[in-house]
């Protein structure tokens, strides 16, 4: 019973994954490859592939980066901090959820510009 289930919650991260990947305009297929999804995963969030690196073998950074890497797939996708936290703990629940919803993906537009300080001229006289 135990093997059905994990089976099943395996599928549905794919298939999720698999989805989200398609939308955001990569290969459906990276999802099933190890490694390569994740370098795919980082493509879409728009963070740097050497995090790659940190994400298989630094200890405590994996962490770090992997949680950052979820947090801007959600804001690439117009979701808020709360959804990258469900991508984190139910990436089985949440993966379909984004992949199989209404969720479009948008890019860097979907985060928030980030804006420089207005310049101010001193005042001529």
């Amino acid at each position: 019973m135990v093997p059905i289930i994990w089976l099943a919650v395996v599928v549905l991260t794919i298939v999720g994954m698999w989805k989200v990947f398609t939308k955001a305009g990569q290969p459906g297929w990276a999802a099933i490859i190890p490694i390569y999804n994740w370098y795919v995963l980082l493509q879409i969030a728009g963070k740097p592939t050497w995090w790659l690196i940190l994400i298989l073998l630094v200890p405590v950074a994996n962490l770090v980066c992997a949680i950052l890497a979820l947090l801007a797939v959600a804001e690439r996708f117009g979701k808020g901090a709360g959804f990258a936290v469900g991508l984190v703990f139910l990436a089985p629940i949440f993966f379909p959820i984004l992949g199989l919803g209404s969720a479009q993906y948008v890019g860097a537009a979907a985060a928030p510009p980030v804006s420089a300080p207005p310049v101010q001229t001193p005042p001529t006289g």
